[in-house]
């Protein structure tokens, strides 16, 4: 694949914010179309698929954040000049072409694409059909943007397939593909992960985690909980689970306040054995499996624990290792807990909706990666590269 210089690139976004701008009743107005044909009993989808002004300008402002970084691609990484007079030097290089499969979200048809062609890849966009009308005038803006530059529209496109369309794409690519990154709920990295060719990196489910251990401002605690469980219910980075120590100070009454401040906000509330002794009124949880579940909807489990070290085990077990958070004033015990806590990201006293690219100082991002290779948490413009090595000789042979 030939690399474009970064002036080209940077041309390109441009032109891309310009037409954002000059035609955002134009999104709109499709996204409206989209809006009357979904069936809005599954809510966090619906949320997912809305746009408005707020949500053109967040696109744009993407834009320009990812404009206004380096290009990643072609830095030196390594330069080593060995005894038998090699020169190895060790470069960033694009992936080449990367299919991301999404659910809703138009405004990922404006950030994987962004971040993929400034990173020198071809995309292709998999949105789901309930987004078709929004992402079809979006594309057609990438497509302008392109053309505007005398570059092939080739390097974003958007593929319109059934479930059975895309299986024998992900078995047989009618066009080479390097990377998948499926970014939705579990069935769809399933599904992905069982019928891909190539290399598939996850952006996996939430099921987050908060624990509140012995030493912890409690105030702080209630505004972070509610923050984190009802911001954004569709998002990946809401809570789903809350653990509390039995010992903190106070316990039964802080636990019985705050299941009355979940239930003013409207938050369904299940409770374990031990929980249920405080909290009679609410649904026990028979069943353990529950706690692997990413809810994305206004309810939350709330436990019971001994100990931070049962903590620990609960949240390596069962979350969907994406965020966590500690609650404590204790930065011993935080510390404990963030390196052996087994996600993403962790944090101390803060929500977990800090887990998105540009709230973490990553700036857009294509998704969150609960994978481990080749990189964990916000993708951003520098993951989406990977390495080459140039190796320079005067004739050398091995011996």
């Amino acid at each position: 694949m030939e690399l474009l210089s970064e002036k080209v690139k940077n041309s390109v976004l441009e032109s891309m914010a310009n037409l954002l701008r000059e035609n955002q009743e134009l999104i709109l107005e499709a996204n409206r179309k989209d809006l009357e044909l979904f069936n809005k009993e599954d809510q966090a989808m619906y949320d997912r698929l809305i746009l408005n002004s707020k949500k053109v300008d967040g696109m744009i402002t993407a834009i320009e954040e990812v404009k206004a970084q380096d290009d990643p691609v072609n830095k030196t990484i390594s330069n080593n000049k060995l005894s038998n007079g090699l020169e190895v030097i060790n470069k960033t290089a694009p992936f080449g072409t990367i299919m991301i499969i999404y659910e809703s979200r138009p405004d990922v048809t404006v950030e994987a694409s962004v971040l993929a062609f400034k990173a020198n890849n071809r995309i292709l966009l998999k949105g789901g059909k309930e987004a078709l009308h929004s992402n079809t005038a979006i594309v057609k803006l990438w497509h302008k943007a392109l053309e505007e530059n005398n570059l092939s529209t080739d390097f974003i496109k958007m593929l319109n397939m059934n479930r059975q369309e895309t299986q024998a794409f992900l078995k047989n690519p009618a066009e080479p593909l390097d990377l998948i990154v499926p970014r939705g709920g579990e069935q769809l990295i399933k599904f992905v992960k069982e019928h891909a060719k190539c290399a598939v990196l996850v952006s996996g489910r939430g099921n987050n985690f908060l624990y509140v251990d012995e030493k912890v401002n409690w105030k702080q605690t209630i505004e972070v909980i509610i923050n984190a469980k009802t911001h954004k219910i569709s998002a990946c980075n809401a809570i789903d689970k809350i653990l509390i120590n039995k010992n903190i100070p106070d316990y039964g009454s802080k636990v019985k306040e705050l299941n009355t401040i979940l239930r003013e906000y409207g938050v369904e509330v299940l409770v374990d054995y031990k929980t249920k002794e405080l909290l009679v009124d609410e649904k026990l949880i028979e069943d353990p499996s529950i706690w692997y579940e990413e809810f994305l909807e206004m309810k939350c489990c709330i436990g019971t624990i001994n100990s931070i070290d049962e903590a620990i085990k609960m949240i390596n077990e069962f979350s969907g290792k994406h965020s966590a958070t500690i609650m404590t004033t204790n930065d011993e015990a935080a510390k404990v807990f963030m390196e052996r806590v087994d996600c993403a990201v962790v944090y101390q006293n803060a929500s977990t909706r800090f887990t998105d690219g540009g709230q973490i100082g990553a700036g857009a991002e294509l998704a969150i990666s609960t994978d481990k290779l080749h990189h964990r948490g916000p993708l951003g413009l520098k993951e989406l590269v990977t390495n080459k090595y140039y190796v320079f000789g005067a004739g050398q042979v091995r011996v």
